[in-house]
């Protein structure tokens, strides 16, 4: 058996809300819609990760998602640009990545990063 895939599951209320953070904002696409559930990726092939951690670095707290792009500069633009504030960085991590941590509209700490 070898897992294929992970998908994080956020409880939604209203599902327009994700379109505006996740699709204009970040540029994914729907690649599932059934009314009631919506799923947001890209045809690249990922890879499979799930992390368990005490803290987000640096004394952070635990991000809920982390969202690998590849320019986190112009992430961080549009996350402002859409009215989305920001709750920690800019920050160059000894660890070597670039981050920051936004809400999405449901309250989801999210780590945009890049490694450096």
């Amino acid at each position: 058996m070898q897992v294929k895939r992970i998908v994080a599951n956020v409880e939604a209320l209203d599902l327009s809300r994700a379109r505006t953070f996740y699709q204009d904002v970040l540029g994914l696409e729907i690649l599932m819609d059934h009314g009631w559930i919506q799923t947001y990726g890209c045809q690249a092939k990922a890879t499979v990760q799930v992390s368990f951690a005490t803290e987000g670095g640096k004394g952070t707290p635990v991000p809920d998602l982390s969202i690998e792009v590849d320019d986190v500069d112009e992430a961080l633009r549009r996350m402002t640009a859409a009215g989305f504030s920001i709750e920690y960085g800019p920050a160059d991590e000894p660890w070597g990545v670039r981050r920051f941590f936004v809400r999405d509209p449901f309250g989801k700490l999210v780590n945009i990063l890049v490694h450096a």
